[in-house]
């Protein structure tokens, strides 16, 4: 089914095992936080991934859904986790 879609939207076929291995990847890096080179790349490529889904969607010719509606999304979550991040490395610690 997925191949179908890629190749509906003129994608070989051959990229959905290595594009949702590094999907699967990128959002370990997320999640494991261990380092933030890892984790700006991996907010870079999902961001890129979703720019890259909404062109190929527009010039299918098909509704734009949700690859535009996850960019807001992904950008939220990137600048609140790193607002986030930053507030809890200045508070002091009650030990």
């Amino acid at each position: 089914m997925v191949k179908g879609y890629f190749e509906a939207l003129s994608y070989p076929s051959y990229i959905v095992i290595p594009l949702a291995i590094i999907k699967v990847l990128g959002v370990i890096m997320i999640l494991w936080r261990k380092s933030n080179w890892l984790t700006e790349w991996a907010y870079a490529g999902f961001f890129f991934d979703l720019i890259l889904a909404t062109a190929a969607h527009q010039n299918a010719g098909h509704a734009i859904g949700l690859s535009v509606a996850g960019i807001p999304i992904l950008l939220v979550s990137y600048f609140l986790g790193k607002r986030v991040r930053s507030n809890n490395l200045n508070t002091p610690s009650l030990g």
